[in-house]
């Protein structure tokens, strides 16, 4: 028989900790979930004294401080997935360090994407994340309002794990619901985001969303030229497969990006 998954809710606010509960319920029933503490210390004492679960639901705010500390005392060998009321830039310190957060009001469909998320992904995975410090890192740059865009992503393939920087990539694209990043080597690596969760996360500078199914790094980008109606094709080293075409709408802005 499998074991069954074990949640923890971390939640200084017993109604939100409630609706939590339900909504994990009614999406895997088959789970089993405790609701902690809702403070640092009780919910350090917790851990102390218990196997650690699978998955963690962590709120940034507790009622006595800010998670980081409880991540500090408790050292938790779980996957955190972070429920927070914080703006867009705080927002994106989670999503570039490759952790998952729920923005609140918390909409069931993110939370069925965190789980899938968590599914999908090996414990092996967030015992070397954890072991890196990432997540500390993390929750220490919440108090720098610097704009922090994402650096690398950790690849998973043949068994194994390696580290692609975003430096090295020229640029993303998507075939079939699967997102390819594609180094100036020309290799092929399979990315778990979508173009549109990708984009929020990529330096503006750098890359631009040119069309549905790609993102560009202006660093491939070889030459422009004009196309029909009004558009643009993009040429670029490595080539892809397929024309990239901007749009009459897009190519004003593609243009004074290039030109920054």
């Amino acid at each position: 028989m499998n074991k069954k998954i074990q949640v923890a809710i971390i939640e200084d606010e017993k109604p939100a900790a409630r609706l939590l509960t339900g909504m994990i319920a009614s999406l895997r029933p088959e789970w089993e979930i405790n609701q902690l503490p809702g403070s640092i210390a009780g919910a350090v004492r917790w851990f102390a004294e218990h196997e650690h679960p699978d998955i963690i639901f962590l709120d940034i705010h507790l009622s006595d401080g800010n998670s980081f500390l409880f991540v500090e005392q408790a050292n938790p060998q779980s996957m955190i997935v972070f429920t927070t009321a914080y703006d867009q830039y705080a927002v994106r310190a989670f999503a570039v360090n490759s952790i998952d957060y729920l923005l609140k009001p918390i909409l069931p469909e993110r939370l069925n994407e965190a789980i899938v998320r968590f599914e999908t992904l090996t414990k092996n995975y967030f015992k070397e994340f954890n072991e890196q410090n990432e997540m500390l890192e993390v929750l220490r740059g919440l108090s720098n309002t610097e704009k922090k865009y994402r650096t690398r992503f950790l690849i998973t393939g043949s068994g194994k794990f390696y580290k692609l920087l975003v430096e090295d990539i020229a640029f993303f694209y998507t075939e079939d619901k699967i997102t390819f990043a594609v180094a100036f080597s020309g290799k092929e690596h399979i990315v778990d985001l979508t173009l549109d969760r990708l984009i929020e996360q990529l330096d503006p500078d750098v890359f631009y969303r040119a069309n549905r199914q790609i993102i560009l790094n202006v660093n491939a980008i070889d030459r422009i030229e004009p196309f029909f109606q009004n558009k643009i094709v993009v040429h670029t080293q490595p080539q892809f497969k397929e024309k990239i075409l901007v749009s009459r709408e897009k190519t004003s802005s593609f243009k004074l990006w290039l030109n920054y």
